[in-house]
């Protein structure tokens, strides 16, 4: 990713961010859009039952997978929406995400806590876009 194609802002007239940027200008490029990760292993079985750090951690591997396929990595996103069931836990599930990727530049983010996934076991899934040349 280019710096001229995306750049990412923090203004000073908001308040600071925890690791993600408030705002994301791409120019350019091919966008891919990833769709809403959960904490399955290849084989489609659950990793990290009951425990927010393992299950993100085993999401952002998937994400990173999918973008691998579609020729990117976790570098070039710049959106992330993450549906958590108890929104309490976002730090543990920060702390899986930093375990797999610490992005050069913080992509724009959105945390929102829901009722209910797909599956009662999984805890958070997470969507991401991505900008590649």
């Amino acid at each position: 990713m280019t710096e001229q194609a995306v750049e990412f802002h923090n203004p000073s007239t908001l308040a600071a961010t925890n690791r993600y940027s408030h705002a994301v200008v791409v120019r350019g490029g091919k966008l891919i859009f990833v769709a809403g990760q959960v904490a399955t292993d290849a084989k489609g079985e659950l990793v990290g039952k009951g425990n927010y750090t393992e299950q993100s951690e085993q999401v952002f591997r998937n994400i990173e997978r999918a973008l691998e396929s579609a020729g990117a990595r976790l570098d070039d996103v710049i959106k992330l929406t993450y549906y958590i069931i108890d929104i309490s836990h976002l730090p543990e599930v920060r702390d899986g995400r930093d375990r797999v990727v610490t992005f050069r530049h913080p992509p724009a983010s959105t945390a929102v806590q829901v009722a209910a996934l797909v599956n009662p076991e999984f805890l958070l899934e997470v969507d991401a876009i991505a900008r590649v040349d």
